[in-house]
């Protein structure tokens, strides 16, 4: 009879794929959430965000551990009540003995992890490499936050949106198309021009601005959600925009994420949650 994993085990197979090492000093990543209780891993749900929705769906199919990409605990927490959404998620999984893990940052800047998965959207991209090396692992410069690199094939910006939507599931997303990325002329001339071709491409999942702010020369940049005057200026600067908000350009990873860790986790169900939504919907 093969030997239940543990906790330790869920833990040592995400610090694998995405090393703690690797995040950002602002974020709070790792086990957020180990309380008292059975330590054996059996059934672990794969989440985005962590709310009460999610909450009910793990103690419902008895799960035994939630891996969460966003830390379900940021900032400091002075009191847990049944007064906020927080508070209610989280005493219900210490009450129930469901422990939590975020791996954010770490995930983004690892090899094969989501910033690599999400410039993988546009096709085959040479010379791939972090936006930010990580400041911890100087001598490595295949770790770090964001992804930009040269596709191997240039493409219109028409099948660079239809590659995102694709990849990401997406019906819609918003784009910013720069000048030079547009058949019609802007200046009043009777004559149109050839669009620009798409080959320089910088990525960052979730919130871009602070990160994509750092990368210059591109012809296109994908993420989750800018602010607007980060927006005007790199369509001035004759770069195309495509934003997904926030959490759909990342929740496309977990079952990828769910595939990596199987091998990992031997009769361990891993199962992707399907209360994590995006927020913000088309209507």
């Amino acid at each position: 009879m093969a030997t239940a994993l543990r906790r330790r085990d869920l833990y040592d197979a995400l610090e694998a794929l995405a090393p703690l090492a690797l995040a950002e000093d602002w974020d709070n990543v790792g086990v957020l959430i180990d309380p008292f209780g059975g330590d054996a891993i059996e059934r672990v749900l794969l989440a985005i965000d962590l709310n009460e929705a999610v909450a009910d769906e793990a103690i419902g199919w008895g799960a035994d551990a939630i891996v969460a990409y966003h830390p379900p605990i940021f900032a400091g927490v002075k009191r847990l009540t049944p007064a906020t959404a927080q508070g209610r998620t989280l005493l219900r999984l210490i009450g129930a003995g469901v422990p939590v893990y975020s791996p954010h940052t770490a995930l983004d800047a690892a090899v094969g992890g989501m910033a690599e998965w999400l410039a993988s959207a546009f096709g085959e991209c040479a010379m791939l490499a972090p936006i930010t090396p990580c400041a911890r692992r100087p001598l490595d410069s295949s770790v770090g936050q964001g992804r930009m690199g040269l596709l191997t094939t240039a493409i219109s910006l028409e099948t660079a949106i239809s590659r995102v939507k694709a990849h990401l599931g997406l019906q819609h997303v918003r784009v910013a198309t720069a000048a030079r990325h547009s058949a019609t002329r802007i200046d009043g001339g009777d004559s149109a021009h050839a669009p620009a071709a798409i080959e320089r491409v910088a990525v960052c999942p979730g919130a871009g601005g602070a990160l994509l702010s750092k990368v210059q020369g591109m012809d296109l940049l994908l993420t989750g959600e800018l602010r607007h005057h980060d927006l005007l200026a790199h369509v001035g600067a004759g770069t195309s925009v495509i934003l997904t908000d926030h959490s759909a350009s990342e929740r496309g990873y977990l079952p990828v994420l769910a595939q990596r860790l199987g091998p990992r986790l031997p009769g361990v169900s891993l199962r992707v949650s399907s209360r994590d939504v995006e927020p913000l919907v088309s209507r």
